[in-house]
């Protein structure tokens, strides 16, 4: 199927990103270039989309009361029709990305609203002219934000919409279990993770075995390397790999996985192979490490 909307359930949270070119200093100061900017992985890639050509891109998330006027305008501005739940009772989460002058991220996360996305914010209705599905992986982290997300797994399983899961974060998937969150998105059409996440999910070293290990618990794997590119695996073996373009300044690794997942659905949803959309994927990801945050940034000429 091609055309049709692009529903992404997932997350929307305000990334403070601190660029140091030194060593960070224990115990006194270390200079550092700093920047506020709207983030979260799920609204991230459905700005990439958008930048990608999907022309009906709608974010299902919850913000806190404090900054969800100003989320819901940075995405509106981004071509993004947001669905946000607005909580009265715990802030819009925060990411605090400290990035090195390798342009390598590490993050502090404090989930706020994110993993409160309910029950009660779901809705049917949502998958409505929806042509494909996709879910953040860190609503998987909680029980509140989980139920929410299988309500949407079950639903466009029963309407036969196909979805796409990014598991989100080595970090946050060591503490659930790989066995947990595998059994949770069983049978999924695709599974979108890094090449830590993948091995996290396996307990393989080599990223090509995890790729092909993880086809047989989804339709397809596309497994990003950075700046090594993408794999693809199907059917419990790898079925290709595509390179990534060259960056010759890079800047900033956030939301690069962000940018190959949204740049990736859309070519689809406009009817590309998965070889294809992948190029097009590693092509937006070397776009996003050139600039500052998860967004996109102006247009290139």
């Amino acid at each position: 199927m091609t055309g049709g909307a692009l529903l992404i359930v997932g997350d929307v949270v305000t990334d403070v990103v601190v660029r140091h070119g030194s060593a960070l200093v224990h115990g006194t100061d270390t200079a550092a270039r700093i920047s506020t900017l709207p983030g979260g992985a799920g609204a991230n890639v459905a700005c990439w989309a958008v930048r990608s050509g999907v022309r009906d891109v709608r974010l299902l998330a919850r913000a806190g009361a404090d900054s969800a006027a100003w989320h819901r305008g940075a995405l509106e501005r981004a071509g993004v029709r947001p669905l946000l739940a607005v909580d009265e009772r715990t802030p819009t989460g925060t990411v605090v990305a400290l990035v090195d002058s390798s342009a390598e991220r590490t993050f502090l996360t404090d989930s706020g609203a994110v993993l409160r996305l309910s029950p009660g914010d779901w809705s049917p209705a949502l998958l409505d002219g929806v042509a494909r599905l996709h879910l953040s992986g860190y609503l998987l982290f909680a029980a509140t934000s989980r139920a929410t997300a299988l309500l949407a797994l079950r639903e466009a399983g029963r309407r036969g919409v196909p979805v796409s899961v990014d598991p989100a974060s080595a970090g946050f998937l060591a503490v659930l279990g790989a066995g947990a969150f595998l059994d949770l998105v069983q049978g999924v059409d695709l599974l979108l993770p890094n090449a830590d996440e993948a091995r996290e999910l396996t307990g393989l070293p080599d990223t090509a075995d995890a790729a092909a290990k993880l086809s047989h618990h989804a339709g397809r794997v596309v497994v990003t390397l950075g700046d090594r590119g993408a794999l693809l695996a199907a059917g419990g073996a790898v079925t290709a790999r595509v390179p990534a373009p060259a960056v010759r300044d890079p800047v900033d690794s956030t939301g690069a996985g962000d940018a190959f997942t949204g740049a990736f659905l859309a070519a689809l949803l406009a009817g590309a192979d998965d070889a294809a959309a992948a190029v097009a994927g590693c092509r937006a990801g070397a776009e996003a490490v050139a600039t500052v945050g998860g967004r996109p940034g102006p247009c290139p000429s």
